[in-house]
């Protein structure tokens, strides 16, 4: 069995290449692009977090990214420009403590606005997904979307994520709002989940 430490992600040493686009690790120089999408509204707010206000606040969330060598940047191939990012953290406590043994990372993303239904998205989750599952062998995936998000949902939809908690969130913004909690399982493993909190639950079928 693995032990959960042993599994590193490092975005800062990976490439990974898709159809249309690039991932990789945050720069420096990508501040530009970075702050270009992060400022316009509606987009941070998708994925719980208010828009820039400034170059310098992103300019400090870019500075995060780098040290923490845990969020790719989304570079379309075509303008050679970030365009957004898929950023992978361990899920909060109450994630994990339903599920002590098992090794998880919860992902998240966010899409500049022109770029949006394209379905450049799920391309960007499918090509992390089939990293963290074949290069590092994750057990299963996390991802969540705020209810009123149609448009995250249909991705992780399309990636083959299925809904399993229904729950309130709380967002960077310090606000409150009733959000899905899906999972994916690594196909290649024979994983049996037991569900605690089952007023949460919205299937317990895997």
């Amino acid at each position: 069995e693995k032990n959960t430490m042993e599994i590193k992600v490092d975005t800062s040493t990976v490439r990974i290449e898709t159809n249309r686009l690039v991932l990789r690790g945050f720069r420096e120089d990508d501040l530009a692009d970075f702050y270009d999408y992060a400022k316009v509204e509606g987009v941070g707010e998708c994925a719980g977090w208010n828009h820039h206000k400034s170059i310098e606040e992103s300019r400090e969330v870019l500075r995060m990214f780098i040290e923490g060598k845990n969020v790719f940047a989304i570079v379309d191939k075509k303008s050679g420009k970030v365009i957004g990012s898929v950023g992978i953290k361990d899920p909060d406590e109450v994630t994990v403590s339903h599920f002590p043994d098992a090794n998880i990372k919860e992902i998240g993303y966010v899409l500049a606005k022109d770029f949006w239904g394209k379905g450049l998205m799920p391309e960007a989750v499918n090509a992390v997904k089939d990293y963290l599952f074949g290069e590092l062998d994750y057990d299963f995936l996390i991802c969540g979307y705020y209810d009123f998000n149609e448009q995250s949902k249909r991705v992780q939809t399309k990636c083959g994520f299925k809904p399993y908690r229904s729950l309130v969130m709380t967002t960077q913004m310090e606000t409150k709002e009733q959000g899905t909690l899906m999972l994916l399982l690594n196909s290649k493993k024979n994983i049996k989940l037991v569900f605690s909190h089952p007023e949460t639950l919205i299937s317990e079928n895997w």
